[in-house]
């Protein structure tokens, strides 16, 4: 699903212009990064908690030349889901509709 489906979603849902729907999901997207940038954790209630995380500096192999590379240390968002969520994903089935590409992370 994409930022414009979100909003058309909303809007539909709840009566509003996809204006303001979009005003009100950039709002929530722009807090919820502010939120991250100054305190480095948001926990959303049934949702799931962002939080930031340092990755250390570590030393890599480029793979197309195979050369060793100094990979510098950065801070990267991490999720982790939250039970609601976690749980009705655990029951999902594949009649459910929705769709499962092979290019998902770590599957071959």
């Amino acid at each position: 699903m994409t930022r414009k489906e979100i909003v058309k979603t909303i809007s539909e849902k709840l009566g509003l212009t996809q204006l303001v729907a979009h005003e009100i999901v950039q709002k929530t997207f722009d807090a919820i990064i502010e939120t991250l940038v100054e305190e480095r954790r948001i926990e959303l209630r049934k949702f799931g908690v962002f939080e930031v995380r340092r990755r250390k500096a570590r030393r890599a192999r480029n793979p197309k030349t195979g050369r060793v590379v100094d990979v510098p240390e950065k801070f990267t968002v991490s999720f982790k889901p939250g039970k609601e969520m976690e749980a009705r994903v655990q029951n999902l089935s594949d009649n459910d509709g929705g769709t499962w590409s092979d290019t998902t992370r770590g599957s071959k």
